[in-house]
Order: C-alpha cells, then structure tokens, then sequence
C-alpha cells in the first residue's frame, strides 16, 4: 500500500553517450537529488557507461558511480579492450580516444574512419587537433547554457591546457566524455584510409580530406556559409 500511496521505489535514468561527468550530475541530481559534488569526486570520466539504467531511490553517489561501472565492464568485454592494447595504447588512453571520437564524430559509419585518421596522427608525431577536447579544456559555457561550446574562437584556440590538442601532441590525460560502445569498438578495430583531415558541418555530417588544401576547401564550402 505504501509503494502505491508514494510511487515506485525505482526511477529510470538516461544517460547519453558524449557527456561528460558533469552533465550526468546534473541529470542525477535533478531526477534523483544526489549530491552533484560526491558524483564527480566517485566517478571515473570514460566509464560511466552510458544507457538506460532503473536506479533505486534513496541511493547514494558511490552506489550510482557503481552501477554505472558495472555496466560498463558487462557492456565492454576485456577482450575488446586487449584487441585495442595491441595498438600500443593503454585501456585509459583507448577511453580518452573513444571520448573523443564521440564527440567528434555522429555516426557509427564516421567514427572508425575518425579513429583511423586520429591513430594515424599520433603514430606521426602529429597533434591530434580536436575541438571536442578544447571545449572540454573550455568547460560549462554560462550564456549557452552548454558544456561545450558552439563556436570555438582563436583566443579558445590558445588556451592554456593539457587537452588542447592542437598545442600539446600525444593523447590526452583522461577521457573527455564517456563514450559509447560504438565508440570504442572505432578505436580498437579504426579503418586505414588515406585521409589525415576531418570536419563535421553544420547538419553534423562529417567531411573528409586526403590533403591540406583539399580540407581548407572543405572548410570554405561547409563552415564559411
């Protein structure tokens, strides 16, 4: 009688793949009312997996962060991840790559052949130079209402920090987001191209380049309108 005067006991909860730690606080702190700072200070950026979960009421941070551990560890199996060590890369740089290629990239078609270019950088001493990991560096956006920014300006370009991927070369510290298992599948298993160049327009759809020029005129004819 009591559960049907109060309601259920459990509420599900959404998590999309892309965000990042503090934008699944917000959400469990809205849906949930759990402590948005014990969230972050439990949860390991990369691996709370994003799905659709029944969480119990009443539930604390560190119980919530655990769940969303165990899914990730049901959901991404150890020979996955041993697959994607072979390309000399350890399991959290896989996440950190994986992170970014979530939010690089829109669709499972784009992501292998974003991880292929990405791989390709880092194996020529190349910067990975991804906006995603600025916007990261960048944080909560007040005026946007966003934790990534829209629109990122020179001045961003500069910034001072270990995921501004167009000053710093090799991978980042940490994961950026927490992908999704499409994501991390791209970076294990990346399709070899001769592409070295991308960019998303507008409508989110992915544009890529063999050279340079042939990507600075994909930026005139997909961003300058």
């Amino acid at each position: 009688m009591d559960a049907l005067t109060h309601g259920t006991i459990d509420a599900w909860i959404t998590t999309l793949e892309g965000w990042r730690n503090e934008e699944i606080a917000d959400k469990l702190h809205r849906d949930l009312g759990i402590d948005r700072n014990e969230f972050l200070k439990v949860a390991k950026e990369g691996y709370m997996f994003p799905d659709t979960y029944r969480i119990p009421k009443n539930i604390n941070a560190q119980e919530v962060a655990d769940i969303f551990l165990s899914n990730f560890h049901k959901k991404v199996s150890d020979d996955l991840l041993r697959e994607g060590e072979k390309q000399n890369i350890s399991r959290d740089q896989i996440l950190t790559l994986a992170s970014i290629i979530e939010r690089e990239a829109k669709n499972d078609t784009d992501r292998p052949i974003v991880a292929g270019i990405l791989l390709k950088r880092l194996g020529n001493d190349w910067p990975l130079e991804t906006d995603a990991t600025i916007q990261y560096a960048l944080g909560y956006q007040t005026q946007q209402k966003t934790w990534w920014k829209k629109e990122l300006t020179a001045d961003d370009l500069e910034i001072v920090s270990p995921y501004n991927t167009r000053k710093e070369k090799g991978i980042p510290p940490a994961p950026i987001s927490n992908p999704g298992l499409a994501a991390i599948s791209a970076v294990v298993y990346p399709k070899n191209t001769e592409y070295w160049y991308y960019l998303s327009d507008n409508r989110g759809v992915t544009h890529f380049a063999k050279t340079l020029t042939e990507h600075e005129n994909n930026i005139a004819k997909y961003l300058s309108q």
